[in-house]
């Protein structure tokens, strides 16, 4: 399948305003690139980009005075199948865990892994190790949490989102890393697209959606406390410890924040620019029986 996604955001900077900005697809995903996703700058600007030390391409920016704004618009080829979930991946002992996700065991600004620990293993420590205890874990923080976007604070904690039980997609994905670290399951926090491909659509404006990546089985696995289910089309942007390392963009300023609009949708690509997506594995059921199937 084809996804059409990009966004349009406007500042208003006053006076020049260095930027930091997160808005491109993850170089994973830019092999699947139907038409380009290209950063466009209104008014023209400079721009530097670079890969940083979690693998997501960063642009750079110094925004003149007044209004600015930034837009992208492409086309992705998707499998068009639920991400693939794993009931036989297996967890690792912590010293068999390769160096490179390591960092991601441990607390960080918004997941606080000391305050949590012993909530973590009265929960879970009885649960078997493995997929198991990271899908008791995302039924934990899906169960725990009450979304509303009226609930949106940038400063809440995984640890503030157990104890008010209310919150948006990051709190979800950070409560449920926090737990995961705590229980020696290494998680890390993404952002990116996520339409309404293959679920009932919701009566609300798009916005980018956060959910996270467990390692077990020697890899990285999709999951997504919010929605406790396997979903179609999404696209990484970033990834990182937490919501502090991929923030969407990142003002050296006070930049004002005038307009903000996302797209994804599946489309009809063109047929000159058809290429087969990247293909993926249906997966296996659930121990007790249910197929792991989009709903």
């Amino acid at each position: 399948m084809h996804i059409r996604a990009g966004f349009e955001i406007t500042y208003e900077a006053n006076g020049e305003t260095p930027m930091s900005l997160l808005l491109s697809v993850h170089p994973d995903r830019r092999p699947d690139l139907v038409t380009p996703d290209i950063l466009q700058v209104d008014p023209a600007v400079p721009i530097d980009q670079h890969v940083d030390l979690f693998g997501n391409l960063v642009s750079r920016v110094t925004a003149p005075g007044g209004p600015i704004t930034f837009r992208s618009d492409f086309i992705i080829a998707d499998s068009g199948l639920p991400e693939p979930h794993d009931w036989s991946a297996r967890q690792h002992p912590v010293n068999e865990l390769p160096d490179a996700v390591l960092p991601f065991l441990l607390g960080s600004r918004y997941c606080e892994t000391d305050r949590m620990g012993d909530l973590a293993w009265a929960q879970f420590g009885a649960v078997e190790p493995g997929w198991p205890r990271l899908q008791a874990i995302l039924d934990y923080a899906h169960q725990r949490i009450r979304f509303g976007y009226e609930h949106a604070r940038n400063t809440r904690t995984a640890y503030e989102a157990n104890a008010e039980g209310i919150g948006v997609c990051r709190d979800y994905a950070h409560l449920a890393i926090t737990l995961c670290r705590c229980m020696n399951i290494p998680a890390r926090y993404c952002t990116g697209y996520l339409g309404d491909i293959g679920v009932p659509p919701v009566d609300a404006e798009m916005d980018f959606s956060a959910w996270f990546e467990a390692w077990l089985g020697g890899r990285w696995h999709t999951v997504d406390a919010r929605h406790n289910r396997r979903r179609i089309g999404r696209i990484v942007i970033a990834r990182g410890r937490d919501a502090t390392d991929v923030a969407i963009s990142t003002a050296f300023g006070t930049p004002l924040l005038l307009g903000f609009k996302v797209v994804t949708e599946a489309v009809d690509a063109p047929p000159a620019e058809r290429r087969p997506a990247s293909r993926g594995a249906a997966g296996p059921v659930r121990p007790d029986g249910e197929a792991l199937a989009a709903e």
